[in-house]
């Protein structure tokens, strides 16, 4: 027992917490089973290693702030066009985030793409220990202009930088200011080849001088997105509508 507490007090002092934790019923397995030192050894690590990636699983959903709820099983693929649904499978294989691809819906609001979005999201945390960011195109944009007034611009894009993909929810319902503007532009910029985005959006490129106020700035961010893209599109009924009964009636 006293070398047991020993080891145990070892382990965790190496930050090895679950194995500490595991050491008895473990070694009881072991001697049970006349277990070789080898395979004890990786019992031990092997359990160590599940609680560490479901640690790091958690961390990585609670700092995504991903809609919660809004996961691939959530999501109503029947609504979706079969090419929509042919890119969701690829999607959600992480390899455009691998290559800096970004992912552009297009649609009127409650068309889902937001929820489709945030599904790849989930699945790209999830399957592949990526990195995500979801946030509302207004604030980060309105984050990215308080580090730029606090001369801290470059420190919060390095910081970013560190999301495998960031989703930007509802691009195109304000129009920015042209300080706002710019600060996005040099967002793009910034992730332009190295990082991929996602964004939603109910205005199709040619509408995204609204945005910008600018021609060629708009041009430019457009170029830059649309090199590497996926690009989709989401028509058909809202989703947000009451679902009705047959005769119309609203089922509440």
């Amino acid at each position: 027992m006293v070398e047991a507490d020993a080891t145990g007090l070892l382990l965790s002092g190496f930050g090895l917490t679950t194995m500490a934790r595991e050491l008895e019923g473990i070694e009881e397995r072991a001697q049970a089973g006349g277990w070789s030192f080898r395979r004890t050894l990786r019992e031990l690590l092997e359990t160590e290693a599940a609680e560490r990636g479901q640690r790091r699983l958690l961390r990585l959903l609670k700092d995504s702030g991903l809609p919660e709820g809004k996961t691939l099983a959530a999501l109503e693929e029947s609504r979706l066009s079969a090419a929509t649904r042919r890119q969701l499978v690829e999607l959600c294989e992480g390899h455009f985030a691998e290559r800096a691809v970004n992912v552009l819906a297009f649609g009127l609001p409650g068309r889902g793409k937001t929820h489709f979005l945030s599904a790849v999201g989930y699945e790209l945390i999830q399957r592949h220990s990526k990195r995500v960011l979801f946030v509302p195109s207004y604030k980060l944009i309105q984050r990215l202009l308080e580090a730029k007034r606090e001369l801290k611009l470059e420190a919060l894009l390095k910081k970013l930088d560190g999301y495998a993909v960031i989703i930007l929810d509802d691009l195109g319902y304000v129009q920015q200011t042209r300080e706002e503007m710019e600060v996005l532009f040099t967002f793009f910029a910034e992730r332009y080849e190295r990082r991929s985005l996602m964004i939603s959006s109910n205005l199709v490129f040619s509408q995204w001088e609204r945005i910008f106020q600018d021609p060629m700035t708009a041009m430019a961010a457009v170029d830059r997105l649309v090199h590497h893209s996926v690009i989709l599109e989401f028509g058909g009924e809202s989703q947000r509508m009451p679902k009705t009964q047959k005769g119309g009636k609203p089922t509440g």
